[in-house]
């Protein structure tokens, strides 16, 4: 076993902090956390070996719960254009150069060490229709040590004729890379439709068994854009909402992620309830394409699961603490747009999306409990204006800054179960 001494901060829940100065975090030989003690209850003594942090802020690591690994090349740029007009002029051209394994190779290369850099030690990917690449990318976060559900993307209507694939085609890529993962502990499959408007009938059928059948989680899109939900009313004319596309087909379930949820009708906030589908907000993208602010808080109110995504190249950055600072700051103008009358997102409420929540998807991830993996960041925001001050508001400013000013120079060392991972 190993203790971890430092400034510990975490979310049991999401009302508050749970905040240890020079407090010790206890790990055994599997990177699980056997105990969490305040500075003048730790019980070891000398017994194992302590690895002293010094003045350093100790915190779980993040988890990106939606994120696009072939735009990465697109990260900051194209951001001109609505979603729809979007995906034709600039994502789709991108995520075809993927049938080029080499291409794939460099792209996939940067974009798995980048998340590392920001600090993400798990996240839900899409990648694209080509199964080598696929396959690729999930050899990349095996070696890297961090884990990550992967989806080989199925398309086969209302798209490029080079980004289709049949229904045998996506269903036969995911059994390959499900057969390719099978001894990669923290690499899975997941069931990933692009959107409604890009999978058939007969392909929303075929994926929904399939993730019955291999008992896999499923991650799409869901009522992103006004325009978007139109569409798929036109094409879907028996549904009652965007969601309820989903929920015939079987894809709405407690193992998915629905990303986005912008314009959600009662209907859709029922059925969403119902089955326990988790919504991933994604606030950089929805203000890049102009989507809209998604109403979080009533998301929350109704006891829906709410978890953080950075939707590159949607999404402008990586780092998922811009956002949390993003999710922030949405929430606080949605608050303004309806007069006070609805309560603004706090940073305890986004930390506990991004680590305890998001981290939930891949286990007992993203927390500092008994029992749960530790996965874990290293921060050095320290200045001379906090000298040897080791209280709880000190500590929680120091967090405060560095969620919304901290950069990846501050991330000293960074943990995925137990196993310190290391950046170029």
């Amino acid at each position: 076993m190993k203790a971890y001494c430092g400034h510990i901060i975490y979310t049991p829940t999401s009302l508050a902090f749970e905040i240890l100065p020079k407090g010790y975090v206890v790990v055994n030989d599997r990177g699980i956390i056997q105990g969490v003690y305040a500075s003048d209850k730790y019980p070891y003594g000398n017994e194992i070996e302590v690895v002293d942090l010094g003045n350093q802020l100790l915190i779980p690591a993040m988890n990106d719960l939606h994120v696009h690994a072939p735009q990465f090349a697109n990260m900051g740029i194209a951001m001109d254009v609505p979603l729809l007009l979007w995906l034709n002029k600039y994502t789709f051209p991108e995520e075809a150069k993927f049938a080029d394994i080499e291409y794939a190779r460099t792209i996939y290369t940067q974009f798995v060490d980048e998340l590392v850099k920001q600090g993400t030690m798990r996240a839900a990917v899409f990648a694209t229709i080509h199964t080598p690449a696929t396959l690729l990318l999930a050899d990349l976060f095996h070696q890297k040590g961090i884990g990550a559900h992967i989806g080989l993307v199925a398309m086969d209507r209302n798209s490029p004729d080079n980004l289709c694939n049949s229904v045998d085609e996506a269903i036969e890529g995911t059994n390959e890379l499900l057969a390719h993962t099978k001894n990669y502990p923290l690499v899975n499959a997941i069931i990933t439709p692009r959107f409604v408007p890009s999978c058939s009938p007969q392909m929303l059928r075929a994926l929904s068994k399939q993730a019955k059948d291999r008992h896999l989680s499923i991650q799409s899109h869901l009522c992103e854009t006004t325009n978007e939900i139109n569409w798929v009313m036109e094409l879907e004319p028996e549904a009652l909402s965007y969601a309820d596309v989903y929920h015939r087909y079987g894809l709405l379930t407690h193992d998915t992620l629905m990303a986005h949820c912008v314009y959600p009708s009662d209907i859709d906030m029922g059925l969403l309830q119902q089955t326990g589908t988790t919504i991933v907000h994604c606030p950089t993208s929805n203000c890049n394409l102009a989507s809209g602010i998604a109403p979080i808080r009533r998301l929350l109110e109704a006891g829906i699961p709410v978890t953080l995504g950075s939707d590159v190249a949607a999404g402008h950055d990586l780092s998922m603490f811009q956002v949390m600072q993003s999710a922030i700051q949405m929430s606080k103008l949605n608050s303004a747009i309806h007069k006070r009358q609805v309560s603004a997102l706090s940073l305890s409420e986004v930390f506990y999306m991004a680590t305890k929540l998001g981290g939930s998807f891949f286990g007992k991830v993203g927390s500092f409990e008994v029992g749960y993996e530790f996965d874990a960041l290293v921060i050095d925001n320290d200045s001379p204006m906090h000298d040897s001050i080791y209280n709880s508001d000190t500590l929680y400013t120091r967090l405060e800054r560095f969620v919304y000013h901290g950069n990846v120079y501050q991330i000293k060392k960074r943990y995925c179960q137990g196993k310190e991972i290391l950046i170029k």
